[in-house]
């Protein structure tokens, strides 16, 4: 949890999520999901840290989620797409998968991916893209709000404008 100063000297937690990108070229796509946390009030941390490229790093990240006060990892990759993976197999948190574009079209290769995992190892699976991005965020909105009850009312907000944010 991060803490907030609302008013006169007053802090409150706001909740975290970390977003693991796989590559910086994801960046366009997931910063809806970095909006999205923001409007439900939750702080949301964007880092590329690739399970291929640099697997260490994406290890760390994982394995130290829960220390660092985040309530669950949204991992987003395309094509191979092993990240979520690697990150539900160093995590006890959620993790929520966004398949990306990048080489079979719509996605499919990293969809099956990330959506294949082996028994006791979930990663619950969002749509392709720029729709997965939000959908991250809404699902993890959902996770949080089943012990915080500020994102549980902008939920209800949420859902009360046809599920937007305007």
């Amino acid at each position: 949890m991060l803490c907030c100063l609302i008013s006169d000297g007053i802090f409150a937690s706001m909740p975290k999520v970390l977003i693991l990108l796989g590559s910086k070229s994801d960046e366009a796509v997931m910063s809806d999901c970095v909006k999205y946390c923001e409007w439900f009030g939750i702080h949301a941390d964007m880092i590329v840290a690739s399970a291929h490229r640099d697997p260490d790093r994406a290890d760390e990240l994982a394995r130290t989620a829960r220390a660092n006060g985040y309530s669950c990892v949204v991992a987003a990759a395309g094509m191979a797409a092993a990240l979520p993976g690697v990150v539900a197999a160093r995590t006890d948190l959620p993790v929520i998968g966004v398949p990306l574009e990048g080489g079979l079209p719509g996605g499919v290769d990293a969809l099956y991916s990330i959506v294949q995992m082996p028994p006791g190892l979930p990663v619950a699976t969002v749509t392709v893209g720029k729709a997965g991005a939000r959908n991250a965020a809404v699902l993890a909105a959902r996770i949080i709000a089943l012990q915080d009850e500020s994102v549980r009312k902008k939920l209800e907000e949420f859902r009360s404008k046809g599920y937007k944010l305007q």
